[in-house]
Parts: structure tokens; sequence; C-alpha cells
């Protein structure tokens, strides 16, 4: 099985120094005074030790076999951050092998034990989440109070499973012959494979990788090419928490021959992966060839229902933040606004107005609520799903274009007439872009919310209790929020249904994804 396609690009186009060559370029002033900010948080970086640019296998900080690197960019000057390994199938194997060496140590510690190690580690996430939110906007690009809190919600995650780490029970099963006793065990699985995306470079980790550990595995990581320094900081940080060398390792490059040998070797057991559907479709064939236990969080499509009874400055406070978090890369954005006919206009009018209001700039400057968008590749899907939308009759009711700072920044934007069949209603945009469909009735709306293939987060807002339940009980979704924009937490299970993917990340039910029950019978309980 190949994953050609799941690299977004192979070693030779990241490192060309074309990147960013079909770019606007920004304004001289504002590229130049954010570009002395970005080298000035890279220095600092680099001193604390936390700008590590090398892979980690086995405990030891490896570069790629045969020299070959990928150079990461600031999506808001267009400039290098760092080179890192491009790395591939031979490296990988021998994180596979260093991890399954390591399994066998880890595994056997107490539970007590690993807690204490997870504990280590979350501490050290915090202490040094100033830095790591840094790093974050240095390379992903969102606003620096937004990566900050990123890297406080990613540690919630190892705190959460270092608590859990010590609540993995079994059972007793009444027997039906008096000389029996039937006992069920939760083991760990084993190595774990752990393939994470780029719009959340530290949480798309730790809420893989803390349930891992936490249940006595180990794991191989392979961030986004486009962001793999957090991922790298976040292992380095690891290691100093006193997690054994092994444990944690860290391949990036070469994304399909990376996930080739993930996927042919029998020591790994287990794939997670957050990123788009049609490459989660790819892991899930291809590990059916080694029978691997697999977990997907794949791409959305989120309705976000506003009724006539709904609170509007509620609704548009919660349709802001479910929308344009991370400049609308997120998978679980409000990816259509359906809104009912009475309260239309008067949605339509507060929420532009709100949006209007988002600061555009660099991460790094005071009071920006949207950063760029990862790259030209993202900038240019925007554009064409706008395009569409426009040209089958929908009106831009505010923004619609590149910012005037160039470079990857989109302006906040606001589509109303919007139709279900246009591209913007059946696709995920991606970005700062917020389409919104009228609807007239609770069975419509329900009908037009379902109409997807995607099922992972949904949004309503209204004030009717009764209305509420009926809704969030039609909804074809994993997560619902209520009167809520933001609803992730790691002591909440976050996972979509049909082909939004497989399995639940955070809460209890979390850590079952990572382990194996064992059945025991012991026999002869009456003999001496």
């Amino acid at each position: 099985m190949t994953l050609g396609r799941m690299a977004l690009r192979t070693c030779k186009l990241l490192s060309s120094s074309s990147h960013f060559a079909s770019m606007q370029p920004s304004t001289p002033l504002f590229s130049r005074q954010i570009s002395m900010e970005a080298k000035g948080f890279t220095a600092r970086l680099n001193s604390s030790g936390l700008l590590r640019t090398q892979g980690l296998i086995g405990g030891r900080w490896t570069d790629a076999y045969d020299g070959k690197t990928i150079e990461v960019y600031n999506p808001a000057t267009g400039e290098v951050v760092a080179n890192v390994p491009c790395m591939g199938g031979r490296e990988t194997n021998d994180a596979i092998s260093s991890a399954y060496d390591a399994f066998h140590s880890w595994s056997k510690l107490t539970a007590a034990e690993r807690s204490k190690c997870l504990r280590k580690w979350y501490d050290l996430l915090i202490a040094h989440k100033e830095e790591l939110g840094q790093l974050i906007t240095l390379e992903q690009g969102k606003p620096l109070k937004e990566a900050i809190g990123e890297v406080a919600y990613g540690s919630s995650f190892i705190e959460f499973f270092a608590e859990e780490a010590k609540r993995v029970y079994g059972d007793i099963i009444p027997s039906t012959l008096a000389d029996r006793r039937l006992f069920v065990l939760k083991q760990p699985v084993g190595v774990v494979g752990a393939i994470t995306p780029w719009n959340f470079p530290l949480a798309m980790i730790t809420r893989k990788v803390g349930p891992a550990l936490a249940c006595g595995c180990t794991v191989v990581i392979k961030p986004s090419e486009l962001t793999p320094l957090t991922a790298l900081a976040a292992a380095e940080l690891s290691l100093q928490a006193g997690i054994p060398p092994g444990a944690v390792n860290v391949v990036m490059g070469n994304a399909s021959d990376i996930g080739d040998a993930l996927l042919a070797s029998p020591q790994v057991r287990k794939i997670t992966f957050t990123g788009s559907t049609a490459v989660g479709k790819k892991l899930m064939a291809g590990s059916a060839g080694t029978v691997k236990k697999v977990s997907l969080e794949l791409g959305g499509n989120a309705p976000c229902i506003i009724f006539n009874d709904a609170d509007l400055d509620v609704a548009v406070k919660g349709t802001l933040a479910a929308k344009f978090r991370n400049s609308g890369q997120t998978c679980v954005c409000a990816n259509r606004v359906i809104v009912q006919e009475g309260i239309y206009e008067k949605f339509a009018n507060a929420f532009a107005n709100a949006v209007q209001n988002l600061q555009v700039g660099d991460g790094f400057s005071e009071g920006v609520a949207q950063g760029p968008l990862i790259n030209e590749a993202a900038v240019q899907k925007v554009e064409s799903f706008v395009q569409d939308a426009i040209s089958k009759g929908a009106k831009v009711l505010l923004g619609g274009k590149r910012h005037s700072l160039g470079m990857t920044f989109y302006e906040p934007t606001v589509i109303g007439d919007v139709k279900n069949e246009m591209l913007i209603s059946r696709e995920e945009v991606f970005g700062p872009v917020a389409p919104l469909l009228r609807f007239k009735t609770e069975e419509e709306a329900i009908r037009i919310a379902n109409d997807t293939n995607a099922g992972l987060a949904a949004y309503i807002f209204t004030t009717n209790v009764q209305r509420s339940w009926r809704v969030c009980e039609a909804l074809e979704y994993g997560l619902v929020g209520v009167n809520e924009g933001l609803i992730s937490t790691e002591v909440a299970p976050f996972g979509g249904v049909k082909q939004s993917g497989l399995g639940r990340e955070g809460s209890k039910y979390g850590m079952d994804e990572y382990l194996e029950m064992k059945y025991v019978c012991l026999g002869n309980m009456n003999s001496n």
C-alpha cells in the first residue's frame, strides 16, 4: 500500500526556495518589523534548548541518513525558521525498533511510575508554555495568545492521562463452574504510530501520546512537515521528564515512505491519525495487512444552526469562536452557518459587524485575532471555494479576497445566500470564510445539517430546551455544542461518526483505544 499522496510536499519541494515565490509580497515596513520580531524569538528559543532540528530515535537526536533536509517556514513572512531532517523508511524502521525495545521495559513499570513521568512532562510543558507558544506561532502562524492557549490545552491531556494511568481496571467475572475463576485484564496494545497534522502541532500530539504512554505503549510520532519544531520541543521535554529513551520517537520528512514503514511493520500494533478523510482511508486500508488497531480523527463539515429563538449575542459570539479560531483551520470549525429565516437578516448584520472587528496580522503583534493561512495552497483553496459560491449566486457580505498584508493572509469573510449544492457547503473550506444558509423549519435544518458524509462536530443555538434535546439527538455527529462554540476539552470524548473517523480521543474513553482485553480462565481452583 503506497501513501504517495499522503505527503503535502516531497523533500525536494519542501526544500525549494520557490515555496513562497507565487505569494503577493508583504508591505516592506510590515515585513521588516515581523521579520525582526520572529528572528528575536528564534534566537531565544535556540538558547533555551527547545529549538531542536533533528529527529529523535532511541533517545538520540539524529539527522536523516542521507543528509537531506526540509525547510520549515514562518507563514507570516515566508522566511525559513529552521532546517530539519527529511527522513524516510530506514529512519522510521529504526524508530520502530527502538520503540519496540523500550516497550518491554516501559510497559512493565507500575502505573504509578508511568504517572509520575507524565506528571513531570506536564509540569515542564507548562513551565515552558511561553516558549512553546512562540514556537507554534513561528511555524504555524496562529496568534501568540491562541498559541499559548493551545499549549495549555495540549498539556491538559498529559495531566489528565497521568491520572488515568492509575485507573486502568480489569474485571472478575462470576463463573458458571465452582472450580473456575474468570478474569479480564487490560494490557497495552504495543508500539503506536501517531501521525499528526499542522493545525494543532502540540495538542494533536499530546492527545494521542498521553493515553498511549499512560497505558504502557511506546510511540513513533510523525508530525507534519510544515510544523515539526513543536513536536521536537515536546519530545525534548519528555526526555527531561524522565520518560525513557525509545518510548517517544519523532521522525519527519517523506510522508509516504514513513507511512508505508509504519503500516508494513508487524511491530507497530496501532495507528492513530488526525488529518484528511482521504489519507485516513489509505491508512485504514494499509493497516489491514497486519491487522492493526486504528483510530482516525478525519475531516468535518460542521453545521452551526441558529434558530429564531436563539439569543442573538450568544449566537454571534459562539459562531465567531466556532468559525474563526485558528483562521478557520480546524476540523471542528463551523463550515456551514445555517440560519432560520426569521432571524437571518438580523444575525447576518450582527455577525458581519463582529467579524469586521477581527484584527488580522502577524501572530506576534498585539491584539491580532487572525494570523496567516498555513501556505499558498490553502489560500488558493479558499479562493476557489469563494469564487464557486459567487458564480452560483452567493453574495459577499464582508471580505472575500486576500488581505492587503499579502503573503497568505486572507480577509475574514462572510458570504450570504449560500445554497447546499455549492462547493463551500459540500467540503471543508479550512479558512476564514463563513457561509450563511437559510432554512424554514427544524426538520429542514436537520436535513441540511446531516446531508454530508462527514460527522465530526455540530453546533446549535436555541433557548428552547426541548428543541435542543431533539436536535442534538437527530444530528449525526460525534460532538454537539449547544449555545457554545468552543467545546473541546480533555475530559470529554472527541471523535466523529460516518466518514469523520473511528474511535475517541480524550477522557476515560480515550484510554481504551490503546488497550487490549485479555480473558484469563483459572481452572481447578478447589483442588490442592
